[in-house]
């Protein structure tokens, strides 16, 4: 696999028919789509739930989560798209901000819940167990756009990057780090904890916080390598600034669940 990755050129056109064209940055995003409404419905099954419900409530989540996704990279890259406001529409190019998918998914999460008098923690907890499967295999879709690439490495499974994608800077270095497959491995690892959390642990809110704690540090760490251009306040990235947002939120719910739990074994006693 390092191999591969370290000597192959890839192409952002799965297919073309004709003056249509298939990009592997959709097929990826389509496929973990796919993936993580399979496993939600394994698990509404567990949770007493229909499995209409799960299907309705991912085309909410698909509709918010890409509205999200893409006005929050609109909003980090406005000086671009001031200047080229028809490229707003060219998702394929890719330009799908996790942190927005998450902010729009749960505004139309909540939404659904509220129109369809569903328990708005128990649907979250559902695709917060989900969601970073979804992620891991989306990253690919940046691999073959030739896109968040790391720094330079002389690692024998750096990837090649096209000049046309290299940052000007760094035009005189042909391999550069995988960020999206560190990101990827990360994202499977929070999945398979969280999957393995979801049998031992029977708390919705708990599976929200951990997801977001998890997603939070990786992000957080992920962003020192990163080369994209994004916002820098007090020496922090943008989304590194609103990954220890997420962090520090979830710490505080972890905080007060231990509070709780102290509390209650002290009035026991």
């Amino acid at each position: 696999m390092f191999n591969f990755l370290h000597t192959f050129n890839p192409s952002p056109i799965l297919a073309a028919i004709g003056p249509i064209h298939i990009y592997w940055y959709g097929f990826f995003i389509v496929l973990g789509i796919l993936a993580a409404i399979a496993i939600a419905i394994y698990l509404a099954k567990i949770y007493g739930l229909e499995s209409e419900t799960i299907i309705d409530l991912s085309v909410w989540l698909i509709v918010g989560g890409l509205i999200g996704a893409r006005a929050y990279d609109i909003f980090l890259e406005w000086p671009y798209f001031s200047t080229h406001p028809l490229d707003v529409f060219k998702v394929w190019q890719g330009g799908l901000a996790i942190h927005g998918a998450i902010i729009g998914g749960l505004i139309a999460l909540w939404l659904f819940a509220k129109k369809h008098h569903h328990n708005f923690w128990q649907l979250a907890g559902i695709a917060a167990t989900t969601l970073p499967l979804a992620q891991a295999i989306g990253r690919w879709g940046n691999y073959f756009n030739q896109e968040l690439f790391g720094y330079p490495t002389n690692l024998p499974w750096g990837i090649p990057i096209d000049m046309a994608h290299r940052p000007w800077q760094y035009m005189d270095y042909n391999y550069f780090h995988p960020a999206f497959l560190y990101e990827s491995l990360g994202c499977l690892l929070i999945f398979i904890i969280l999957i393995y959390l979801q049998r031992k642990v029977a708390s919705y809110k708990l599976q929200v916080a951990s997801y977001l704690f998890m997603y939070g540090v990786l992000r957080f760490a992920m962003e020192f390598i990163r080369l994209d251009a994004t916002p820098v306040i007090f020496g922090l990235r943008f989304p590194q600034i609103v990954s220890l947002l997420i962090v520090f939120l979830s710490l505080g719910y972890f905080c007060y669940i231990i509070w709780l739990k102290i509390s209650k074994k002290t009035a026991i006693e």
